[in-house]
């Protein structure tokens, strides 16, 4: 299983960033795919999750409203649109995948994700 992010960046305080993940050498709708991230110096946090079919996700609360995790199982993608970026948004993200036998449902649990890709620095200045 590869999982490969797109390239971060560098943004100002209120401004929007899309990340993807593309997932290969998998079925890939057999497959729930989480974005997490870590910031310095601390532990790196669950950030959102989407199903298999991408009719359920799961946000973290420091996120709800701002971000939006979605899914093209004909493109092997998921997609993180963030918007109305913070300061405390900057970190490196990284996307991460699990197979399961469930249609629904999300593990915001880091533990629960077999592949992991490399990360992307976002930066957001204020």
């Amino acid at each position: 299983v590869q999982l490969q992010a797109s390239r971060g960046g560098l943004v100002q305080a209120g401004g929007y960033l899309r990340l993807s993940c593309a997932v290969s050498r998998v079925t890939f709708s057999d497959y729930v795919v989480g974005w997490f991230r870590q910031a310095p110096g601390k532990e790196r946090a669950f950030v959102a999750g989407i199903s298999r079919n991408g009719g359920s996700t799961n946000y973290a609360d420091s996120v709800k409203g701002r971000f939006t995790i979605s899914r093209d199982n004909a493109k092997n993608t998921v997609y993180l649109q963030m918007s109305s970026l913070k300061p405390e948004d900057t970190a490196v993200y990284y996307c991460a995948a699990y197979r399961t036998i469930y249609i629904r449902g999300t593990s915001n649990d880091g533990a629960s994700y077999n592949y992991w890709g490399h990360g992307t620095q976002v930066t957001v200045s204020s």
